[in-house]
């Protein structure tokens, strides 16, 4: 699937923080930083006619409905009414899109209008936790997975709660564009390209939701040096902090210990290795930090629920 045009469906009750989601991905112009400009359009039932969002205040649509047809992705934010109240046209005209041939991307409850439009039957689908018993009742031919930030359905991508959608979004970019495009995206954004969410679905690995500018340096330092040996000491070390004082700090800034994150982001870096090169499992195994081939394979199928090798199968960029 090529990715140029998204459309972004947006319905009375629209939700702020899950429609800016899509509009700070897909909305703004990076092409300075050597990101493709995306065609993005706003959608509602009628184009120039305010809707009332979540908290009130009023969003006025530029397009109709017929901007949904034919684009490359159709984005539904979440909505806060009940799902009775959602147009029929609106459900005829996603409908008719993803008969198009357009990815449907979903955040949060914005699956509920996918389900209305006949979308999720045999699909597998997630939401809000909140909402999942609510999906699973309401469509029970869809297979709702709770415990995941995103499920990826070919050209179906339902996402979780609120920054579950960056995640999600961030994905589709990587999928069709590749991770160097999504990481400038992600960087822009102060968020992480990817983050951990459920295994097994080659969901991405943490990077810091939140850091502080006086961490960040550290951070960068560490990816820039993952070949190199580390250890808790050596890293507190270098931040002129004892060994303790930088394990309390870093699990503070980045959810997790140093040497989970440490291992995660080695992991990382190896999948983009199996993606864009052709370099074998052991030269990969030396340059994400691992040594050897045998410790790449054990952190990698932990992490992702694949081998290296079966992974590159799938994902290289070549294929």
């Amino acid at each position: 699937m090529p990715l140029k045009s998204v459309s972004a469906l947006v319905l009375d009750g629209v939700t702020v923080f899950e429609f800016g989601v899509i509009c700070e991905v897909f909305g703004i112009d990076r092409t300075a930083d050597g990101v493709p400009n995306f065609d993005f359009k706003v959608c509602g039932p009628e184009a120039g006619k305010s809707l009332r969002t979540s908290v009130g205040a009023q969003l006025v649509p530029d397009h109709g409905l017929d901007d949904l047809i034919g684009v490359d992705v159709v984005a539904v934010p979440a909505v806060s009414k009940p799902v009775e109240s959602y147009p029929r046209e609106a459900l005829d005209a996603l409908r008719k899109a993803h008969e198009s041939g357009s990815t449907i991307l979903t955040v949060c409850s914005g699956v509920f209008v996918a389900g209305e439009a006949g979308l999720l039957d045999g699909r597998r689908v997630t939401t809000h936790w909140m909402h999942a018993d609510e999906l699973a009742r309401r469509y029970p031919t869809a297979f709702v997975d709770r415990n995941v930030l995103y499920v990826d359905d070919g050209d179906l991508v339902t996402s979780a709660g609120t920054a579950a959608g960056i995640d999600a979004s961030l994905h589709l970019v990587r999928r069709e564009l590749g991770s160097a495009v999504t990481n400038i995206i992600a960087r822009r954004m102060v968020v992480p390209p990817q983050r951990d969410g459920g295994q097994r679905q080659y969901i991405d690995q943490p990077m810091p939701a939140r850091c502080s500018e006086g961490f960040a340096p550290q951070l960068d330092w560490i990816l820039s040096n993952l070949d190199k040996p580390h250890t808790v000491a050596s890293l507190a070390r270098r931040a002129n902090m004892s060994a303790r004082t930088f394990a309390r700090r870093f699990v503070e800034e980045a959810g997790i210990t140093p040497m989970q994150w440490v291992t995660d982001q080695r992991v990382l870096y190896a999948r983009r290795l199996l993606e864009e090169t052709d370099l074998d499992v052991d030269r990969i195994a030396e340059r994400a930090g691992f040594g050897n081939a045998t410790l790449l394979r054990h952190h990698f199928r932990r992490i992702v629920g694949v081998t290296p090798s079966d992974y590159r199968r799938r994902f290289a960029r070549s294929a």
